[in-house]
């Protein structure tokens, strides 16, 4: 078998910056593991909604795809998707309220929680590669 999905999980992700932004500790200590695991190298994981904000602003072209919990702490996350949105990094939607969609980010897959490490790192690749982003993804060229 060849290409990305061929490759191990510690390699699928290696050359990638992705932004986590989740407010359970244990949950984003989850997604980091996964995430660095898969070889990516992961910004944050950042709690709140300020903080994102301010870390979004601070690496312009650093980022290449966000994870994002839809609730911080009692606050929407709209903020952060938007401003993503806003500068062209796709966002996978992380959630325990189901797979509704976000209408600041229409096309934004919604990943279910709980999920498996290697769905995580599936949609990853998955996103990157529909974004046209697949020289960030070991192996797909």
């Amino acid at each position: 078998m060849h290409g990305p999905l061929a490759l191990p999980i510690c390699n699928r992700l290696r050359g990638c910056r992705l932004l986590v932004v989740e407010d359970e500790a244990l949950v984003a200590m989850l997604l980091e593991d996964e995430l660095m695991e898969a070889g990516a190298t992961v910004l944050g994981p950042d709690s709140e909604v300020e903080t994102a904000l301010r870390r979004i602003e601070a690496t312009p072209g650093e980022i290449d795809l966000a994870v994002v919990d839809l609730n911080l702490k009692g606050r929407e996350a709209r903020p952060v998707i938007l401003a993503l949105v806003a500068r062209g990094i796709p966002v996978i939607i992380a959630t325990g309220y189901g797979a509704g969609r976000v209408p600041e980010a229409p096309d934004a897959p919604v990943l279910c929680k709980p999920f498996e490490g290697a769905k995580l790192v599936d949609l990853v690749c998955e996103v990157l590669r529909a974004r046209g982003s697949a020289q960030q993804v070991a192996g797909a060229a």
